[in-house]
């Protein structure tokens, strides 16, 4: 009888262990988060589609010089559901780029592009060792674009301040670091899909360091001895 009553004592005492595991894991695997990046975001300026432009125009173009990179950040929020999947949402702001044509007959022609928006992805985390993991992301964004020209010569613009809002996809690659449960740090590579208010549609690539935040996240407790 003694020996029942033992046994029933080991089991409840190795259920709850169990259970206590399960809840540490818990906190460490899933949780609320916070965080924002900087970086630096690079286009691609279309120099054959402005020269095409030009010409249309009966202007040819002499000299271009183009500004394709730029400061670039994003503020973010998401849940991590477990070690390797998470959602995240944020507001991104890639920045200004732009252009400016000598023509002839003698004149100029210049173009500016600010992009910003929202996003929503899904975070996939693989685990390289108990600090380092790698990231993948794939989601969906909406982005504004803001276009400005302007003209001196014989190049006329229908219309110098063209917007448009149209949602695309974006993806990326990285790398995280955990400096303790309270603070990761990520290195990304994103590429934005996107569409401006003249018809063109190019990848903008985002390059950046965030700080992310958990909220409520405590550190697995260490065995008893």
């Amino acid at each position: 009888m003694k020996t029942i009553q033992t046994l029933r004592l080991l089991s409840l005492i190795g259920l709850g262990s169990l259970l206590s595991v399960t809840v540490a894991n818990a906190q460490i695997d899933s949780y609320f988060y916070g965080g924002a990046g900087l970086g630096q975001s690079r286009a691609r300026i279309d120099e054959s589609r402005i020269s095409m432009r030009l010409i249309s125009e009966g202007a040819s173009q002499t000299s271009m010089t183009k500004d394709e990179s730029d400061t670039a950040y994003k503020i973010f929020g998401g849940y991590q559901f477990n070690r390797n999947f998470a959602v995240e949402g944020g507001y991104f702001n890639l920045g200004q780029f732009g252009f400016q044509s000598t023509t002839m007959p003698l004149g100029s022609y210049t173009g500016q592009i600010k992009l910003q928006g929202f996003n929503l992805d899904l975070i996939g985390t693989l685990p390289l060792n108990e600090r380092w993991s790698a990231i993948a992301r794939v989601g969906a964004q909406y982005a504004n674009a803001r276009d400005s020209f302007s003209s001196t010569g014989s190049v006329r613009i229908p219309n110098a301040n063209p917007s448009k809002n149209a949602a695309n996809y974006k993806v990326g690659l990285g790398v995280q670091y955990e400096v303790n449960p309270s603070m990761l740090v990520r290195a990304e590579a994103e590429r934005y899909r996107i569409n401006d208010a003249v018809g063109n549609r190019g990848d903008i690539n985002m390059f950046s360091v965030s700080l992310v935040v958990p909220f409520g996240r405590t550190a697995a407790l260490s065995p008893a001895r």
